[in-house]
């Protein structure tokens, strides 16, 4: 299943991928967001392996991030991992003109294990594509906001 989705987020190009480059600013604008280790590699490298975990209520999740071509500012591309489902990512930043960039986001779920998520697939798409539309919007709000 693919999900993307384009937004425009008021402040220049490379404030907003320097912003998203910051794995200190996840908390602000991923949900659930606990923390990112580094696993192997170097950080924000090609390459580069992390533990990436999430809390939902009581539900606890973990995931792998593997980068695979990292062009900030101009995009990030990167390949997660969990235990009953695999996706891809990549994120583009497109100066719009000095104050406005694009924020694009392009997803594909690769590989589904479990019975419960294809179904929730299958019955409700929108699920899982509003996810990162929520995602990209929390952005937006928090990249608006920096001086």
């Amino acid at each position: 299943m693919k999900f993307g989705g384009t937004i425009i987020i008021d402040q220049p190009y490379e404030k907003v991928a320097a912003l998203f480059a910051d794995t200190n600013n996840l908390k602000e604008w991923q949900e659930g967001f606990q923390k990112k280790e580094l696993i192997s590699g170097t950080e924000a490298e090609n390459g580069a392996i992390s533990k990436i975990y999430l809390a939902q209520g009581k539900r606890k999740m973990e995931l792998e991030e593997t980068i695979i071509n990292n062009q900030l500012p101009h995009s990030f591309e990167a390949v997660y991992h969990h235990i009953h489902m695999d996706n891809t990512l990549k994120t583009s930043f497109i100066p719009i003109n000095d104050t406005q960039t694009e924020y694009k986001t392009e997803g594909e779920y690769t590989r589904v294990s479990w019975v419960m998520p294809k179904l929730m697939m299958i019955l409700f798409p929108s699920m899982f594509k509003k996810q990162a539309f929520t995602w990209m919007e929390n952005f937006k709000r928090f990249a608006e906001s920096q001086e």
